[in-house]
């Protein structure tokens, strides 16, 4: 069961998505709003929280998160603020009930990571893809036209038209033909 923990939230925020299972996790747990008492709305146990990056309106309620639940944080990068472990490009992370492989996507952030499990036909994207084609800014620090580029080409690559499902960190996830929206991203990106 995959719930968005922010629908409804009026503060700018990320999405925030409570993958329950063998392995409650949290991915991303957005800003400017009470996480911990949306989690605790549905369940008592928090296992982990993952970060696709730690722009602030990702990571805004990362500590009270962490101290509610006596969790820790994995990310891209232990030198970012609230990182506690580190996951490599490739490596598996369970998230839920399945295995998800952690793929390294800068370009919008230096530590941008996507989450794609093959078993479960779900992409956690992040702020790399969106809805309808669109993707990542690449104007803040960090932020790189060609390599933003790059990694909507290795996310499309490693996905398939199976996908079921794309949870995206702003906006409605996709759930019809997400591949396409993909697809349409990696166009859109190369014209900006």
């Amino acid at each position: 069961m995959i719930t968005n923990l922010a629908r409804g939230v009026q503060a700018f925020t990320s999405n925030a998505f409570l993958v329950e299972g063998d392995r409650t996790v949290l991915v991303d747990p957005g800003s400017n709003f009470d996480a911990a008492a949306k989690i605790r709305e549905r369940t008592d146990d928090l296992d982990a929280v993952v970060l696709t990056h730690t722009h602030p309106d990702h990571v805004g309620n990362l500590q009270s998160v962490k101290d509610a639940f006596a969790v820790d944080a994995w990310g891209y990068d232990t030198d970012q603020h609230g990182v506690d472990h580190s996951l490599a490009d490739e490596e598996t992370v369970q998230i839920g009930d399945y295995d998800y492989v952690a793929l390294h996507t800068p370009g919008h952030k230096n530590d941008h990571l996507c989450f794609y499990s093959a078993g479960a036909s779900v992409l956690f994207a992040g702020d790399l893809v969106f809805q309808n084609g669109g993707f990542g800014r690449t104007d803040l620090e960090e932020g790189d036209r060609e390599q933003l580029v790059e990694s909507i080409d290795r996310v499309r690559e490693r996905i398939d038209e199976t996908l079921a499902a794309m949870h995206v960190g702003h906006g409605p996830s996709v759930t019809t033909d997400p591949y396409h929206d993909v697809e349409v991203a990696a166009r859109a990106a190369r014209m900006g």
